[in-house]
């Protein structure tokens, strides 16, 4: 757990506020606020670590929560603050790239860093880590905006895989060059719009009816597995995957499958064949009624990482997968994959260039079972939630979370498929009800919901910015693709269309929201690629993909490496941000 997720861990076991917890640290707001983003944390045995400490155990004293004395907390702290990984090589790869890409001149650079030049050139050779290295790469980005021509901005364009043109924009060049130096990573909007865009037109009551999964039926016929079976080479251990899922299938055991996959995948995926049985398996799995808690690799490059997610994306969607990572970079060279039933057990190995070589050891000896079923439970103890999946079922935890993230201070953006709701005026909102006939019970299920909304967003923007990026749509483009009521919020799945001119008043209601709300901006966007999800970023914190219908659904990015890429991905705008009535 790291330091960010611990102190907000702690926030939530005492039921406190922030500022509670502020004042009975002595810690200023603002400093709470930074260790709680994430974009700080407090040096270990520093004043400011102790009085942290202090406050929460006074806190847990006087809310009856004796567990957490003073050597508990401060022992939690400590681990989470020497368990929190950076890619320094990585880093230092890039710093170095960059400077060697650039005619910066290092002396100069040093002077405005307050750093001496050997310092800095130690860093480059790997020889030196900087104390901060994201404040150290955020001040290297500034100074390097303040020095650059247009040639070398074209350099950091492909560097950052970044658009010139959007790196001239306010803040964007200090944001995408410092995210490139510290995670390696360009934001790929290749590889990131076609994992949104399956999700915004996976239907899963149509995806049941291609696989017949409705009509699927659970084999009682044992599956006459051997005690031990092994397999070489990459047909066979795809074959054993199978194998796996047919031994836990046909099996009467009901207990939750854990798998762990860091193999290289490219060449399993690209085996159509395979890929089609292989989800035919997980779908068996899932009418059985098992849950499968799924550790994915994230260390691996993000096109294929993001390859990874998408396949599994329809299994999300049923709600019986919970997806988990392992934080930091770990070993590049040897790949392991463990699945572990109640009835199979697979374990195999490679080396990662050589993923052809590798070995699949497949088992349902019980001392064997036992064995591989605690290392499974070992590793998933060390996992992180990659996200939190929502459904209709779980509204009240998703509501809860809503409300709890009042208190996660943030910057703010959203790109919407649909006009927010809490623009919407509750006049125009009952005419927009009653010709969609709906009835008395969801619609004043709806117009609480709607009124919520409005509450929770005047209370966000009491504080908060945020900016929303919302679709401009003509009659023609209207006419083929009208606009939905978005209220995935309350998980209502049935159609709630606008009318043309609906949209035209609601349209106006949002601008003028916006010239009335400091803290509010709107960007226009005509050629909006998603129609049924909208994203809801909270900067540095978490982000929310949501999806209207088929099924409504709510996906709670909190990976560091996926959620930065998505607030870092830039949407095609072509109108300029709208404040006030004089720019429009």
């Amino acid at each position: 757990m790291s330091f960010q997720e611990q102190i907000n861990e702690y926030i939530s076991i005492l039921n406190c506020s922030a500022k509670e917890l502020a004042d009975t640290s002595g810690l200023s707001a603002s400093v709470l606020s930074r260790y709680r983003a994430g974009t700080r944390s407090p040096e270990k045995d520093t004043e400011q670590f102790e009085r942290l400490v202090h406050g929460i155990s006074v806190l847990a004293k006087e809310k009856g929560h004796t567990e957490l004395t003073e050597e508990t907390v401060r022992t939690a702290f400590t681990l989470s603050l020497e368990g929190q990984a950076f890619p320094f090589e990585q880093f230092q790869k890039n710093l170095d790239t960059l400077l060697s890409a650039l005619p910066v001149n290092i002396v100069d650079l040093a002077r405005s860093l307050n750093f001496d030049s050997s310092y800095i050139s130690r860093i480059r050779k790997g020889q030196r880590k900087p104390a901060d290295p994201e404040r150290f790469a955020t001040g290297v980005s500034k100074f390097i905006e303040g020095h650059i021509t247009e040639t070398e901005r074209e350099i950091i364009a492909k560097l950052t895989e970044c658009d010139k043109n959007e790196l001239e924009k306010e803040n964007v060049f200090v944001e995408r060059l410092t995210n490139w130096l510290v995670s390696g990573q360009a934001v790929k909007k290749d590889v990131l719009l076609p994992f949104l865009t399956k999700i915004d037109e996976f239907n899963l009551n149509e995806f049941i009816r291609s696989i017949h999964f409705d009509e699927l039926k659970v084999p009682t016929m044992p599956f006459r597995l051997p005690t031990s079976k092994n397999y070489y080479g990459t047909a066979e251990m795809c074959n054993a995957s199978l194998d796996f899922f047919k031994a836990t299938v046909l099996s009467k055991s009901n207990l939750p499958i854990i798998a762990n996959d860091d193999t290289p995948i490219a060449e399993k995926a690209s085996d159509s064949d395979f890929m089609k049985k292989f989800i035919f398996a997980v779908a068996l799995s899932l009418k059985k009624g098992l849950h499968i808690k799924m550790i994915h690799n994230i260390n691996r490059p993000f096109d294929e990482m993001m390859m990874g997610l998408e396949g599994w994306i329809p299994m999300y969607m049923t709600g019986q997968i919970s997806p988990y990572y392992l934080k930091g970079v770990h070993n590049k060279v040897f790949g392991h994959y463990l699945f572990s039933s109640g009835a199979a057990a697979l374990s195999g190995e490679c080396i990662m260039d050589y993923p052809q070589n590798g070995k699949m050891y497949l088992t349902n000896n019980k001392t064997e079972l036992a064995y591989y079923r605690q290392r499974a439970e070992d590793l998933l103890s060390k996992a992180s939630p990659l996200m939190d999946i929502y459904r209709s079922e779980s509204k009240k935890l998703f509501s809860d979370f809503l409300h709890k993230d009042l208190e996660t201070p943030g910057k703010r953006r959203s790109i919407l498929s649909s006009l927010p709701v809490y623009t919407l005026s509750e006049e125009l909102l009952v005419r927009i009800l009653n010709h969609n006939d709906i009835e008395e019970n969801d619609k004043g299920r709806i117009l609480k919901y709607v009124a919520d909304q409005r509450c929770l967003y005047k209370e966000i923007l009491n504080r908060d910015c945020l900016t929303d990026e919302i679709p401009v749509i003509d009659e023609t483009e209207f006419a083929r693709y009208p606009m939905y009521l978005s209220l995935s919020g309350i998980f209502y799945e049935r159609n709630v269309v606008y009318t043309y001119g609906e949209y035209l008043e609601h349209m106006e209601l949002t601008k003028a929201f916006c010239r009335e709300s400091e803290n509010y901006t709107i960007r226009q966007n005509s050629r909006y690629p998603f129609r049924n999800i909208q994203i809801h970023i909270n900067e540095g914190n978490w982000v929310t993909i949501s999806k209207s219908k088929a099924p409504a659904i709510h996906f709670v990015i909190y990976n560091p490496q996926l959620r930065t890429a998505l607030e870092n991905m830039v949407v095609p705008v072509f109108e300029d941000d709208i404040k006030t009535s004089e720019n429009e």
